[in-house]
Order: C-alpha cells, then structure tokens, then sequence
C-alpha cells in the first residue's frame, strides 16, 4: 500500500512539472532532481516523471481548443482558411518528425546512461549560457510574427533543434523557442510554437514511455500518476497564461541565470555525497 508521503511528492513533483514544462529551465531535469533529493519510489524507470507531463500538454489543449478546433474543422477547406490549416498541421508534423525518429533510435540509450543528476546539473548551466549569449543580440532578427508564418521547413529546422532536449536537463521548451528565435521568429510566435509542437512530442515520448515499462506497472502506480498529472494541469493552466504575457514584455534572461544557479547548486550538493 502507498503511503501518504508518497502521494503528497506526488502533488509536488506534479506541481514542479506544471511550473517548469513550458519555461526555458528543463521540466524533465527538474523532476530528476527533485526525485533523487526527495527520495521518491513511485514507478519504475523514470515513468513517472514522464507520464505526468499528460497534465501538462491537457492544459494547453484547454487553452488552446479555439485554435485546435479551427484547425480541425478549416482543414479540408479550400479557401486561406483552409490552406492555413494545412499548413499549420504540416508545420507541426515537420516539427515533430526529428524527435519521433530519434526518440526511437536513441530512447534507451538516453534513458539508460544519461538520467541521472550530474548530466542535468551541467546541461542546466550549459543551457543558461546558450540562453545568455541569444538574449545579447547574438540572434538573427526576427522575421517570422504568426504562428501560420512557419511552414514545414522551418518547423523542421526548429525539430531538429528541440531533439537537443532528448539529453536531460536542456529543456525541450529551451531549445525549442531559442531554436526559433535564432532562425528568425519572433519570441511570442517562438513560445507558441513551442506549445504546439509540445503535444504530439510528449504524447509520443510518454506513450513510449508507458508501453517499454508496461510489465512493471502497478495499480498504485497508476494513482499516483493520476494524482501528479492532475496536479500538472491545474498548475499549468496557470503557468502558460503568465508565460505568455510574461515573454510580451521581457527576455528570457532571468531563466538563463536560474538554470546556472541551480544547476551550480545541484552539483555542489552532488559532490558533498546528497
């Protein structure tokens, strides 16, 4: 039987995941950490941190049904509408596609020798000086202002940079909006794209996910998944709506300096023996 405790890291990492999924600072490296500070046992294989994520990606389905279901209904139109629609469906399986055939190929190769705190740590602190040196000026400027400006090529581009995130502690959402804004698009357009893309990638990663660890899974795991995916979509109802006016008015610098700092700090709890 599990215990209360359990539950109640449940809500926690739940919450972390939500509060750090769409923000440039690795929700996944931030779930890992937290995990081996925490002690947490909950499933086996790290498939708890991922599955989670579901709660995440609900939300910006919520959030962004309006668009979702224009998409859905204009697609066989053959009007601007329509062509829109298709090019905003072909633009996200571009995206998609990179992280799809690697994530096959690689999965558990990553899962295997890369999960773990140290790699995190550093690709945090790596991460934060990548994100420095775009918000100096050191980035094209940008050409691309509506999400239905991006068409397949460029999505592919920007995939290929979000399969960066496949090592811990990078942040799919990082390489993803800073990929987009070093090729050109503006950094509301970029974050946007970078929800979107964020649903057919998550849902392919956590179906994975659940299927390779099918065999040693438990009913109890299956609660205290629920429990953190439901903690995650609350939360992150919150967390995108903030974000997105947040990116209007202001760089993604102070992200970049909390990635150093706390990757500076995991790692000098790491060599202490935590």
């Amino acid at each position: 039987m599990l215990s209360p405790e359990l539950f109640l890291q449940a809500v926690l990492l739940g919450t972390l995941e939500a509060a750090t999924e769409f923000l440039p600072v690795s929700s996944t490296g931030h779930l890992l950490l937290a995990g081996h500070f925490l002690g947490f046992k909950g499933p086996p294989g790290k498939v708890f941190e991922i599955a989670i994520q579901l709660g995440a990606i609900l939300a910006i389905c919520v959030l962004y049904v309006q668009k979702l279901w224009s998409v859905v209904v204009d697609l066989p139109g053959n009007n601007t509408a329509g062509r829109q629609a298709r090019n905003f469906t072909g633009a996200i399986l571009a995206g998609f596609l990179p992280a799809a055939g690697l994530g096959l190929l690689l999965h558990d190769v990553i899962t295997q020798y890369l999960f773990n705190p140290v790699v995190v740590c550093s690709m945090l602190i790596v991460g934060g000086l990548v994100i420095l040196y775009l918000e100096q000026g050191r980035r094209p400027t940008a050409t691309v202002y509506d999400i239905d400006a991006i068409n397949w090529r460029l999505a592919l581009k920007i995939g290929a940079l979000q399969c960066l995130a496949m090592v811990p502690g990078v942040s799919r959402s990082g390489a993803t909006i800073m990929g987009a804004m070093w090729l050109g698009v503006n950094r509301r357009i970029a974050t946007e794209f970078s929800f979107f893309l964020a649903i057919p990638t998550m849902v392919g990663a956590v179906s994975l996910s659940l299927w390779e660890q099918r065999a040693l899974l438990r009913v109890e795991d299956m609660a205290l998944i629920g429990v953190g995916m439901a903690t995650a979509f609350v939360v992150a109802l919150v967390v995108v709506r903030w974000l997105v006016g947040f990116v209007a008015r202001r760089t993604f610098t102070p992200f970049a300096w909390y990635r150093i700092g706390v990757g500076s700090l995991g790692l000098g709890l790491l060599a202490l023996g935590f």
